[in-house]
């Protein structure tokens, strides 16, 4: 059997400006960086605006719903980028903070292991060291290597003191949505990345329309609810995109093969399409393979739904 042998590849050599070749690409990839974090995420803009400077990307860490933001240097670590890093965090509020690099000085590494240590459990830094190897003549291919992130079980251990530990009803939903990972991974993989079910009455994963989101739930009033979550991080963008589906709302519910509930949500920023099923609780755990095939049977038909829809610039 013969074997190639991988050969890495300078950074440089694949993306000669760190603005205007990486931070492009890694915005179009942004599965690449969420398969090696572990978490579903989104990427929705570059040089974000931070008073007078410009973050890389922001984006939205959809399995921890925050903020997410990237900074990016084809260098190594240096002092000057990991004051940018807090300095960007605070003026964005990012609860995900990912700071990736050609390699990390030992001191760097630490400052990102004290961070996670010293915040609470809502808030992640990450370290990810960017390589990029190749088999003789093949294409390169982008290697992110984490090389320092949360202890989860720490902050976890922390949280539980000084609160309590996770109550009965938060240990149902986290069994229930195990479940909804493992029938997901097996019949639908295409859907969304396989994370950490949580202690929550909720779950998110990208949507088919940029700065959307599919959320199974359950709801208030004993209900579960299945729904396309707009947010955008911006008011009226939501607005826009809301109006316009608004506008193919027969289409859709034809599609979906059924009626939906369009929901504004005065008051907030986001709004939502939604389908319900009543008489659901999470305690009633006989019923959990009825609400699961709800929940994909929902599913199934909101993103066939959702493909016939036509969105315009705003």
């Amino acid at each position: 059997m013969e074997l190639g042998r991988l050969e890495a590849i300078g950074p440089r050599d694949v993306w000669a400006h760190e603005a205007h070749d990486f931070t492009p690409w890694l915005l179009a990839n942004a599965d690449r960086l969420a398969d090696a974090l572990g978490v579903e995420l989104e990427l929705r803009a570059a040089e974000h605006p931070v008073g007078g400077y410009s973050l890389d990307l922001i984006g939205h860490d959809l399995t921890n719903d925050a903020i997410l933001m990237v900074e990016n240097q084809l260098e190594q670590t240096d002092h000057g980028h990991l004051g940018q890093v807090l300095t960007y965090a605070a003026g964005t509020g990012a609860r995900t903070i990912v700071w990736i690099a050609t390699s990390f000085r030992e001191e760097h590494r630490q400052a990102l292991d004290w961070l996670n240590e010293q915040t609470d459990e809502g808030t992640h830094f990450f370290g990810v060291q960017l390589s990029v190897v190749r088999i003789g003549d093949s294409i390169p291919a982008p290697l992110f290597d984490v090389v320092a992130k949360p202890n989860d079980w720490q902050k976890q251990i922390r949280s539980a003191t000084r609160s309590g530990a996770v109550s009965e009803r938060g240990q149902l939903y986290r069994s229930f949505w195990t479940r909804y990972l493992e029938r997901m991974a097996a019949k639908h993989p295409d859907w969304g990345r396989r994370v950490t079910p949580q202690p929550a009455n909720w779950m998110g994963f990208i949507g088919p329309i940029s700065g959307t989101k599919i959320v199974p739930s359950f709801s208030a009033g004993g209900r579960l609810r299945h729904e396309l979550y707009i947010d955008t991080g911006d008011a009226e963008a939501n607005e826009e995109i809301f109006g316009q589906l608004v506008e193919q709302r027969a289409s859709i519910e034809a599609a979906y093969g059924g009626p939906l509930a369009f929901e504004p949500l005065d008051g907030k920023r986001a709004c939502r399409i939604a389908d319900y099923r009543d008489g659901s609780r999470v305690d009633d755990e006989d019923q959990w393979p009825a609400y699961l095939d709800w929940f994909f049977d929902a599913g199934r038909r909101l993103r066939k739904a959702l493909e016939g829809t036509r969105l315009g610039a705003g």
